[in-house]
């Protein structure tokens, strides 16, 4: 998406969405407690780092009680509520007005996995990450790593400001309906491997 109207759609769905985004901090502080925000180095525009924000939805690894491993463990039925509404999702607005995201865009995934995309793969850096994109509304989680960058490389190479808006579009409703929020057999997505043969570059 054009970054001018990157940075119009996001400042006004910000101003816009101000009372929910302050609402949900509160709810994330008096359920989960501090810290509200959830900061994770992942991987933007030609491959470089950038500090991506969410509203937290876990315990921290070492809550008693809980096993540290576990994403099931750790997410908590706030976090899950979020998740669902994909309220969790709103402090990236702040990551597209830095210019390290975009709207629309592949999905920005942690830096550990730098090393262990294909070559054709890594090339879903070749434009910025977004809040939402092709796999998202054809799937999001309920996809294999295979199909989220078969989608992925197809927005690289066919991308237009009409395939954004309808990805947008597509965005609302998919979040309404609640598509795709966790991965079949995970509370949350599955880790990325390195390429298997299944993957090759």
């Amino acid at each position: 998406m054009n970054r001018a109207l990157d940075l119009a759609g996001a400042g006004i769905a910000a101003v816009v969405l101000a009372p929910v985004i302050a609402a949900t901090a509160v709810f994330v502080r008096c359920t989960m407690g501090a810290p509200v925000l959830f900061r994770q180095e992942r991987t933007g525009l030609h491959g470089r780092p950038f500090t991506f924000v969410k509203f937290r939805t876990m315990r921290p690894p070492a809550a008693p009680g809980f096993d540290p491993g576990s994403d099931a463990g750790r997410l908590t039925p706030a976090g899950r509520f979020l998740r669902a509404t994909s309220l969790d999702e709103l402090p990236a607005l702040w990551n597209v007005l830095r210019g390290d995201m975009s709207l629309v865009g592949p999905r920005p995934l942690p830096s550990a996995y730098l090393g262990r995309y294909t070559e054709r793969e890594a090339h879903r850096h070749d434009v910025r990450p977004g809040i939402t994109g092709l796999a998202q509304v054809l799937g999001r989680n309920n996809l294999t790593w295979e199909q989220k960058f078969a989608h992925d490389l197809h927005y690289v190479r066919h991308r237009t400001l009409r395939m954004d808006l309808r990805i947008l579009a597509t965005t609302v409703r998919t979040v309404l309906r609640r598509d795709g929020v966790t991965a079949i057999g995970s509370a949350t997505n599955h880790e990325l491997r390195a390429p298997t043969a299944g993957r090759q570059t």
